[in-house]
């Protein structure tokens, strides 16, 4: 059974950083794409950034230049740094995993959540 906890989240001033932590277990990151995710009050989830299935990052481009994900293989945990934040980087910030089964089909996990607030 796969499964995603984050930690990390909290409450930061504008300017200030955070570093968001994913420890993912009863899978390896392997070839899967793996990634980070938010959503903020009244808005859908969106992407904020990710490891593609070859290792190529892609960031939103709200986010670049002031976001940095990163990975630990051997201990299959996925971080954040966050820097330079904005009241605007406030939402309930989610990792993600695709798992991979056959060509181009994939499961999707998720943990449960952290929130970040960033206060002005």
């Amino acid at each position: 059974q796969v499964q995603l906890v984050e930690s990390g989240g909290g409450l930061v001033q504008a300017g200030g950083s955070l570093r968001l932590s994913c420890v993912v277990t009863g899978t390896t990151f392997g070839t899967n794409a793996i990634g980070w995710y938010r959503q903020a009050p009244g808005k859908q989830r969106e992407l904020v950034a990710r490891f593609s299935r070859d290792g190529v990052t892609n960031y939103a481009d709200s986010v670049k230049g002031r976001f940095t994900i990163s990975r630990d293989n051997a201990k299959n945990t996925m971080f954040l740094q966050m820097t330079s934040l904005k009241p605007e980087d406030t939402a309930v910030y989610y990792c993600n995993v695709k798992k991979y089964y056959y060509l181009m089909n994939f499961n999707d996990y998720w943990g449960q959540g952290t929130q970040v607030t960033v206060s002005s």
